[in-house]
């Protein structure tokens, strides 16, 4: 049986030994140690457990999230590709060299003018024919006269007009102007490129009608958007 005296006595043995203290501090200090890294392994373990934000899917959702110009890229590379297969499909249907129709399918979009209404037009107008005049002294794909072009550059030339871009773009300026005049009514649009706007309207004004098959020959294959773009 161990007494307060023994006890006592052990205790003065263990402080009066560097030793024994060192030894008891030491094996203390492992065990704390050992303690503290199991409690870290078990955190990082419930950290790295696999689960769904770790799959593929998850991360590219992340991904989509946090990086919208990944998406963006995307609709960019589409609509280029609907543009060439387009253009394409328009050179092939018209007959005409890629650049003709790459720059008829462009400035048509850029001046609001849907493309397959601007390649009606000029195969009516025209039939792709670059130098084409006419005895009112209409000129090019478009058979845009002089005067009616200078409304829109004021300082365009004959020979300019002459000029594929500079002719497809006043060309597909004044339909896109007539559109607006007659309430994007696009037959009489159509009838007042042809006939002139002044003439088309003094028609209506005496209650007369203004058709004569201009406009059904341009409209004969034309598709609003949303339909087959290439007819």
């Amino acid at each position: 049986m161990t007494t307060s005296t023994d006890a006592a006595r052990t205790r003065a043995v263990w402080m009066a030994h560097p030793m024994v203290r060192g030894g008891a501090l030491v094996a203390g200090a492992v065990v704390l140690s050992a303690l503290v890294g199991w409690s870290e392994r078990t955190q990082s373990e419930r950290v790295t457990t696999p689960s769904a934000a770790g799959t593929p899917a998850h991360r590219a959702e992340s991904a989509s999230r946090t990086n919208p110009s990944g998406s963006g890229r995307m609709t960019a590379t589409s609509q280029q590709l609907d543009r060439a297969n387009s253009i394409a499909a328009y050179s092939a249907h018209y007959q005409i060299p890629a650049d003709l129709s790459t720059a008829i399918y462009d400035i048509s979009r850029s001046e609001g003018v849907e493309p397959s209404l601007a390649f009606r037009l000029v195969k009516v107008e025209s039939n792709f024919v670059r130098g084409a005049r006419s005895s009112a002294g209409a000129i090019g794909y478009t058979q845009v006269q002089l005067p009616t072009a200078r409304h829109y550059d004021a300082h365009v030339t004959a020979e300019q007009l002459m000029e594929r871009d500079t002719n497809l773009r006043l060309g597909f300026r004044f339909l896109k102007d007539l559109m607006r005049q007659f309430n994007h009514d696009v037959p009489l649009a159509l009838l007042a490129y042809n006939r002139g706007p002044g003439r088309v309207n003094a028609i209506l004004a005496e209650g007369g009608d203004p058709t004569n098959g201009y406009s059904d020959a341009v409209l004969r294959a034309y598709r609003p958007a949303g339909r087959s773009a290439v007819q």
